[in-house]
């Protein structure tokens, strides 16, 4: 476990009903507030759950880990996922995805927190040269992944249908590790 104040981050956190709670608040609070987490609000928690479970099996399949942050009270209130490349030819990048922080706690430094620990996490990982991710177009996410020093890389004009005539760009940035 590693403490940046005010959130302690934990890799590969004992999957609990705790924390699979935790995480479904998240990720529909996360939702819900507008955040472009792979669903469009509104959502509940259990419309939420089935992909959770799936994460949380690639977790148990060895191929994806879990980097959680936890505020001063225990909760969950940051997360992302790491992904391990399958493509042969790109082993030496490492997928940063549903990267999120609650609402309550945005603005507090919590974001850059968690993408500091993302990559000194991922700095630790055997043959990993660089933490790619992609993010949603008209969110302002890149600007935020842009001031945690990450470089776009490519962008799919309209690939995100959010709803009938609201398609966005995928974005496709990336971040060196050393």
């Amino acid at each position: 476990m590693r403490t940046t104040s005010p959130l302690t981050f934990e890799l590969d956190p004992a999957v609990d009903p705790d924390l699979r709670d935790g995480l479904l608040t998240l990720w529909s609070d996360v939702t819900n507030a507008g955040g472009a987490v792979g669903f469009v609000p509104p959502v509940t928690p259990e419309d939420i759950r089935p992909e959770l479970v799936k994460r949380l099996a690639d977790l148990a399949g060895g191929g994806t880990r879990l980097l959680v942050g936890r505020d001063e009270q225990g909760r969950v209130a940051a997360s992302a996922f790491l992904a391990y490349n399958q493509h042969r030819l790109m082993k030496h990048h490492l997928w940063l995805y549903t990267v999120m922080v609650h609402p309550e706690h945005q603005g507090k430094g919590y974001g850059r927190a968690l993408m500091s620990a993302a990559a000194e996490v991922a700095r630790t990982f055997d043959g990993i040269e660089a933490l790619r991710l992609t993010c949603r177009g008209g969110t302002g996410a890149d600007a935020f992944y842009a001031a945690c020093d990450y470089k776009e890389v490519g962008r799919v004009p309209g690939a995100i249908r959010v709803a009938p005539g609201d398609d966005r760009d995928d974005i496709h940035m990336m971040l060196p590790l050393f």
